[in-house]
């Protein structure tokens, strides 16, 4: 796979944003060869990057167009529980009506075949919900469900250990990211369609573990252990792995899409040469279309490439619903589950194909890459800055890279050459025993993650109603969450460990404005 070194950190010089353009004041000496891997840029245009991409150093006001934390898209709008559901606000008058419709198509209630509805059946047979909204309620985090609660906007993954020569084989090109279990599938789905049994009940278990804080307070970290009730289709067998995964926020996923891919892969460094204790590794994902390998962004592992493809397979894994991109009407049914494939499809041939045939597929990704950021919050309030201060001085922006600027010839207008400030650089890093899940899948080994983006992350309260989170939503709060680390993060977490708490306090508040 190509790989590039880490970059190295430049010099800063005044800079001014106006809408999707960068103008230097004062353009940095030496800037030859700066960010060479952009061949979407300019050499003028690579000399302007480079100083606005310079990490902070002053920590006493907020950088230049940081409350605008998505670009020229970035939403002003009121705070309240639709924060997460605008559009990108550079959007043209046409593309508003796009995303209107994928809108209404992200919250279709799907209903299982044959029915009235036709354009709306081909549900399941099995599933985990109804809608996409279903499971990005509000556009926002999913979490964990209550006790004596049913499962919805999270579930497990499922795979096995390769059993077959042809099987190691479909791993180790990449051309399989995992292999699906032989009777349940990729995921466990509790949800069937009249006259099926769904696959299981996700259970899960908590037991406490309590961290000390250097200034004696103790933090009561939960740890979940996971496990599956009422078998639907027999025994599940020894070998299963499983994996929980909450869904994702769904805010800005089209300006990731288009940070360049050199920009992420100038921080590989997979054998730590720096000798910072960083190893990003960059998730490869296999394109059938391109019959090659391409870098992975989305999913908690970095498993999909493009928004299409998390979509696409969100359908299709999620509700059993064919798109052109995923075809099979029964979803994630196996040959071992005969009763399944005995159902009928919602494939109406007047229509198309498949249960949602173009343009579905198409305006639902469009919605999905022009959901807008919010704006920041409080971001020249003292304590806030003094938590930023604290976020680089501990070595978090090592793996939450601050900010980039996207590509100049993205596909979309409204997505070219925005400075945008995700915190993530969108690698795969270990990050201990503590949050392992031993499932390994495509690029990512059982102890990697892809480092999430912290866009938004302040407003989860406020959008979702919880403050649940990482993949499993077992951390309560933020402060849960930066303990879990461990791995690369080690270090990091240590540095918070060590804090007063009065920095530990302003560090949180920084991370709440995001």
């Amino acid at each position: 796979m190509p790989q590039v070194g880490k970059a190295a950190l430049l010099s800063t010089a005044a800079l001014a944003i106006t809408g999707s353009l960068l103008f230097s004041l004062s353009a940095p000496s030496g800037a030859e060869g700066v960010f060479a891997h952009r061949d979407d840029l300019s050499e003028k245009d690579r000399a302007r990057i480079q100083a606005v991409l310079a990490p902070a150093e002053d920590f006493s006001a907020a950088e230049a167009y940081e409350l605008m934390q998505g670009g020229a898209g970035t939403s002003r709008k009121m705070v309240n529980r639709d924060a997460f559901s605008h559009p990108t606000q550079n959007i043209t008058f046409e593309e508003e009506q796009d995303f209107k419709v994928g809108n209404g198509l992200f919250k279709k209630l799907w209903v299982s075949s044959p029915s009235s509805t036709q354009a709306s059946d081909g549900l399941g047979p099995l599933y985990n919900a109804r809608s996409c909204q279903g499971c990005h309620l509000k556009d926002g985090r999913g979490r964990p469900p209550e006790p004596g609660e049913r499962a919805v906007s999270m579930f497990l993954r499922l795979s096995v250990k390769p059993q077959t020569e042809e099987q190691k084989a479909l791993l180790e090109s990449g051309m399989a990211a995992s292999i699906p279990h032989p009777i349940y599938g990729g995921q466990l789905q509790a949800f069937a369609v009249p006259g099926l049994p769904g696959e299981g009940q996700m259970t899960i278990s908590y037991e406490d573990v309590p961290v000390e804080l250097a200034d004696g307070t103790v933090v009561q970290l939960r740890k979940p252990t996971y496990g599956i009730d009422n078998p639907g289709y027999g025994a599940f067998g020894p070998d299963t792995m499983i994996s929980p995964r909450v869904a994702p926020q769904m805010i800005g996923l089209g300006l990731l899409e288009q940070v360049h891919e050199g920009d992420i892969l100038a921080k590989v460094d997979p054998e730590d040469e720096d000798g910072d204790g960083i190893s990003g590794r960059a998730s490869w994902v296999y394109d059938a279309d391109k019959d090659a390998m391409i870098l992975g962004r989305f999913g908690w592992k970095g498993a999909n490439a493009t928004v299409r493809a998390q979509s696409a397979g969100a359908f299709n894994g999620d509700i059993g619903i064919s798109t052109p991109d995923a075809p099979n009407p029964y979803g994630d049914c196996t040959e071992a589950q005969e009763s399944c494939y005995a159902q009928p499809s919602g494939v109406q041939e007047r229509l198309g194909d498949t249960e949602a045939p173009d343009p579905v597929l198409d305006l639902v990704t469009f919605y999905s890459q022009n959901l807008a950021v919010p704006a920041r919050r409080d971001v020249d309030d003292p304590e806030v800055l003094r938590g930023k201060e604290l976020f680089y001085a501990s070595g978090c922006t090592s793996c939450h890279t601050p900010k980039y600027v996207t590509r100049r010839d993205a596909p979309t207008k409204a997505h070219r050459f925005q400075l945008i400030w995700p915190y993530t650089d969108l690698l795969l890093h270990d990050m201990g025993e503590g949050l392992a899940d031993d499932r390994p899948i495509g690029s990512a080994s059982g102890r990697e993650w892809k480092t999430p983006p912290l866009w938004g992350i302040g407003l989860t309260k406020t959008v979702s109603d919880h403050t649940y989170f990482l993949h499993d939503g077992r951390a309560r709060n933020l402060l849960e969450a930066v303990l879990w680390h461990g791995g690369e993060a080690e270090a990091a977490k240590q540095s918070v460990v060590a804090m007063e708490r009065q920095d530990r306090e302003a560090l949180i508040k920084f991370l709440e404005s995001l």
